[in-house]
């Protein structure tokens, strides 16, 4: 079995070298990455941290406010594109890929098909972005296969609601947002992509976009019509099986929640049963939907935001006790296979940014736990393993301490890692370059070490109610154990970690008088007593960990 580590980049940040950053700049001006950039070197790169899967954020084609009208694409409105490139979930055409992304334009397909036969030649899989919930607001598609209708296309707009409507409509009313949009004109309104069912949405809504309708009347009571089959399910099924064909091998899917999961259980199984192996994704953020989406939707994996990211966020920034961490597992313990951990993410500020830990060493002790606490996906952000600090105020996106998605920019510290695609760091910092060891040493550990990859976790929290700045667990499988110490701690400490009776009993381990402890993290060893209820004691460096490896011998 392979554990899964996903890098998330974004291709129009991740390869762009050209340092002009000025905040709301044009592409001419600021520049842009490619698909062409995410070369060979850099999958090789990937693979050496211990990556597995690459999701490349903003492939399909969405809007933004360059012209490509000499290419024969409709430019968009201003008034309705967050940002000067515009937000990659604002999708323009399923069917294409963003020129923006393109060497040559007309042939952005051919590039797109490259970038993915380079991936799976460096042994690594792609994941791509499925946005299921909404359109930009000038939706076309010129690159659908022959046959294929426009979503709108066969739309009644003077019902509101109807099943086999594409969208949602407020008929006789134009759409008036709560700010100027320069004669933008829309009518009759459509309900706007965060389920905002009135004409007149603000600039705190995802008002670029327009909510699709999967069948489910939001008026009326959320009243749920799916047969006959909505029209929308057919469409969106045969997008999943377009991009499925051209050989992707997973979807990570937008906002899945505000799909009905009906949808899911319908579309998946067939995905599955054209391109087996291939793993759905959801972003889910609601634990009371999280069963549903596993058993009855069959998704492989959701979104581990409101319980392990938010308490090690909480824990790293001094809010939560590190005893709060095994609750989180506990919530999840008969899905925990199926969450995906994660620290950084697009929607989440930087670990590193002055609104989070301040810097990307303090996030370390929280990658430990995230990425080595059982066998579940781990998702790394790109630049998280540099400690970039996302402060830059790009334009759109401002100073918030996230990446912009929205803007054309250079992410200084990946375009010294890249370094014109040497990858030597020559140019990053001491600082940048130890952390990036660490990832790395971390990361290549979830497949490397058959304990990390396979085995089992076992709390030791309970039996360590003195321990509030660190956390404690034990991984074991074949005759081996891993015990394992997060320091969240600022400075180093000596770790007093107990090992209870019951940890014995449920593994049938033999006690011993003396062990070897070699610690993962350093290559060092010390000799201790390997027994029920005998305190030992590790010295743990600041915000670090130890994993400390003996032999276990059976009773």
């Amino acid at each position: 079995m392979q554990r899964i580590v996903i890098y998330q980049l974004l291709p129009r940040l991740f390869g762009n070298d050209n340092t002009t950053r000025r905040p709301g700049g044009t592409k001419a001006e600021n520049g842009c990455g490619r698909m062409d950039d995410i070369t060979r070197k850099a999958l090789k790169e990937l693979r050496a941290m211990g990556i597995t899967h690459v999701w490349p954020t903003g492939l399909l084609e969405h809007a933004t406010q360059t012209s490509y009208a000499a290419e024969g694409i409709p430019d968009d409105h201003p008034a309705v594109v967050k940002g000067v490139a515009g937000s990659p979930y604002a999708i323009r055409d399923y069917y294409d890929v963003d020129p923006d992304l393109a060497t040559w334009v007309d042939l952005r397909r051919q590039d797109f098909r490259r970038m993915l036969g380079r991936i799976h030649a460096c042994n690594l899989k792609m994941i791509m972005d499925f946005v299921p919930n909404h359109v930009a607001r000038h939706y076309h598609s010129d690159a659908a296969p022959q046959g294929v209708t426009d979503f709108g296309t066969g739309d009644d707009p003077s019902q509101a609601f109807s099943p086999q409507n594409n969208y949602y409509y407020i008929p006789g009313v134009e759409l008036q947002p709560q700010f100027d949009v320069q004669g933008y004109h829309e009518q009759p309104a459509r309900a706007t992509g965060n389920n905002v069912f009135h004409a007149f949405p603000t600039r705190n809504d995802w008002y670029e976009t327009v909510k699709l309708n999967y069948g489910v009347d939001y008026v009326a009571g959320c009243t749920t019509h799916f047969s006959p089959t909505p029209d929308t399910w057919y469409k969106m099924r045969d997008i999943l099986l377009f991009w499925a064909k051209e050989g992707v091998d997973g979807f990570r899917c937008d906002m899945a929640e505000m799909v009905p999961v009906e949808f899911w259980e319908w579309v998946i199984p067939q995905i599955k049963a054209f391109r087996p192996g291939i793993i759905f994704i959801a972003e889910v953020y609601n634990p009371s939907l999280y069963r549903d989406f596993i058993h009855r939707g069959a998704f492989d994996y959701l979104y581990d935001k409101v319980g392990l990211y938010d308490t090690l966020r909480a824990v790293v920034c001094g809010q939560a006790s590190a005893q709060a961490i095994t609750h989180c597992w506990q919530s999840v313990d008969d899905i925990r296979s199926h969450m995906l951990n994660f620290l950084e993410n697009h929607d989440e500020q930087r670990l590193a940014s002055d609104f989070f830990a301040g810097n990307g060493r303090r996030g370390r002790p929280a990658l430990i736990v995230s990425a080595l606490l059982y066998t579940n996906p781990f998702m790394c952000y790109f630049g998280q393993e540099l400690g970039e600090r996302g402060m830059d105020a790009e334009g759109f996106s401002g100073r918030d301490g996230r990446t912009t998605i929205f803007d054309y920019w250079c992410v200084d510290s990946i375009r010294r890692w890249r370094n014109k695609d040497a990858f030597d760091g020559t140019l990053l910092t001491e600082e940048e370059l130890e952390l990036k060891e660490f990832y790395r040493r971390t990361l290549t550990l979830c497949n490397d070490n058959e304990v990390l990859r396979e085995g089992d976790s076992f709390d030791l929290m309970y039996a360590n109610p003195h321990l509030h700045r660190q956390y404690a667990f034990v991984r074991q499988w074949n005759g081996l154990c891993i015990l394992i110490i997060a320091n969240f701690s600022d400075s180093e400490e000596r770790v007093t970690v107990t090992l209870p009776t019951h940890f014995f009993d449920h593994y049938g381990i033999a006690p011993r008088e003396k062990a070897t402890f070699y610690n993962l993290y350093g290559a060092t060893k010390q000799r201790l007593p390997f027994k029920p209820e005998h305190p030992m004691e590790f010295v743990v460096p600041a915000n670090y960990g130890a994993a400390f490896q003996v032999k276990c011998k059976a009773t």
